[in-house]
């Protein structure tokens, strides 16, 4: 499931589920049946039972904002404000990573909820028209996406403090002065997470009691997805941040690597596997390890003796290359026949790859992969994706350094070698589209993570 279903159980609405009256008709005084509407005005009730419902949802919607806004404030003003004024026991950097763009949040939140406020109607609640807020905040909405994925890290980082008594007791001064309620740092820092979560299913409460009829109708309806959207953007962030640890932790373990890091350019690894590539001229046959990323294809040679050890060799730039599927038979370019291969070719300059698989299937697999990074490539572009340089976390660029160090990189214990150097084939996997929401995790990683560590 998605990363942040993991804190829906702790944000469920407070509101009453009972049936709407709606459903059940009403004996007048002689003895004929009236609809709920009809009975709740000739009660002087003013409203039907699925109104006062709606009014239950606005009403919490209303007022957990405001709730997370002073929880918002009392985090930048109690903690933040007075962690500034201790140089001696914080530095600037170990604050952006404890609270993340917390302080962002809070102003966007604070505008947020002025638009929901103008909206709210006093009188008559189920009446309010909040839908098109959501609509109107949907991509500032986007920031809580650096927030989650930091949140490890914050964790990490109270963690290691906290096991220093000044710093225990300077948090719960903080909590104290500010009048918070007893719940420990990380617990306040949760709730942000918690919080993104939360607006869909209030959206969704809010859209089953709001008659189709409703001129909030259309607005909730498109809310609801919108937010939807965003969650699941934030997910695709944090796991493609998670991959790109996982990457520079698996470059790390290449030996006479060249040339700019995979990272520069790419942020997912895709497919991989081992292919033979022919190259000109004598139609030259080379055993290769290929690993395909978004834009670039990366060519690597196995040791002659330890098969989980590989050397760089070269690699391949997937925007300038049309892939070519051939038939069995006689190739007129390199000269030879050929079984199960496929093309790569570059028009400007003329440049021609030419592979090919032990088996069809494999052959079928490496050719739905090559689509798929084009279509991930695409998707990228569409959302922004590719214009958000991330970056591995400080503990795996301290494994990265020390592949240049004097300390070789078996000594490291990369745990990110393909299993197809464990295994001696190709991975089985079909390549997972980017653009489905609730995809399991690729067996790639988890394979690796089983892999024996390196040794001399």
């Amino acid at each position: 499931g998605l990363w942040l279903e993991t804190h829906v159980c702790l944000t469920q609405l407070r509101v009453n589920q009972d049936e709407p009256m709606d459903d059940y008709p009403m004996k007048a005084e002689d003895g004929k049946e009236e609809d709920a509407s009809t009975a709740a005005r000739r009660y002087g009730v003013g409203q039907t039972s699925k109104d006062q419902m709606r009014t239950n949802v606005i009403n919490e919607i209303i007022s957990t904002e405001r709730d997370y806004i002073k929880h918002l404030k009392d985090i930048c003003e109690g903690y933040i404000k007075q962690c500034r004024k201790r140089a001696d026991m914080f530095t600037e950097e170990q604050l952006k990573t404890i609270f993340g763009n917390i302080e962002d949040i809070y102003k966007c939140q604070k505008k947020f909820v002025k638009a929901l406020e103008k909206k709210f109607n006093k009188d008559h609640p189920h009446l309010s028209e909040i839908g098109s807020c959501f609509l109107e905040y949907q991509t500032e909405f986007q920031i809580y996406s650096e927030y989650c994925n930091n949140h490890p890290n914050a964790c990490m980082e109270l963690s290691q403090l906290t096991k220093v008594n000044k710093y225990v007791y300077f948090f719960e001064a903080c909590r104290l002065l500010q009048k918070m309620i007893d719940i420990s740092l990380d617990g306040f820092l949760l709730t942000p997470v918690q919080k993104i979560c939360k607006y869909p299913l209030q959206l969704a409460e809010l859209l089953k009691y709001t008659n189709p009829q409703h001129r909030d109708f259309k607005d909730v309806e498109a809310a609801l997805n919108a937010m939807k959207n965003v969650a699941r953007l934030i997910n695709e962030r944090k796991r493609r941040l998670e991959n790109i640890d996982k990457i520079a932790q698996w470059q790390s373990s290449i030996e006479d690597w060249e040339g700019e890091d995979v990272l520069v350019r790419s942020s997912e690894l895709i497919y991989s596997g081992e292919l033979t590539k022919i190259s000109q001229p004598q139609a030259k046959t080379q055993q290769r390890m290929f690993f395909l990323f978004d834009h670039q294809l990366v060519c690597c040679k196995k040791d002659l003796l330890r098969r989980d050890i590989l050397y760089y060799k070269s690699r391949i730039n997937m925007d300038d290359m049309e892939i070519v599927d051939m038939d069995d038979g006689k190739d007129k370019d390199f000269n030879i026949s050929v079984k199960n291969a496929f093309k790569l070719l570059c028009r400007d300059p003329e440049e021609v790859h030419l592979f090919c698989a032990k088996k069809p299937e494999q052959k079928q697999r490496w050719l739905k992969a090559f689509e798929n990074e084009r279509k991930q490539v695409q998707l990228d572009q569409e959302t922004g994706t590719q214009d958000r340089k991330q970056q591995p976390n400080k503990g795996v660029l301290a494994v990265a350094e020390g592949r240049m160090s004097s300390m070789s990189c078996r000594e490291v214990s990369p745990p990110y070698a393909c299993p197809a150097l464990h295994h001696g084939h190709c991975l089985q996997q079909q390549v997972f589209m980017l653009a489905e929401p609730k995809r399991k995790p690729s067996n790639f990683w988890q394979n690796i993570s089983r892999l024996t560590p390196f040794r001399k």
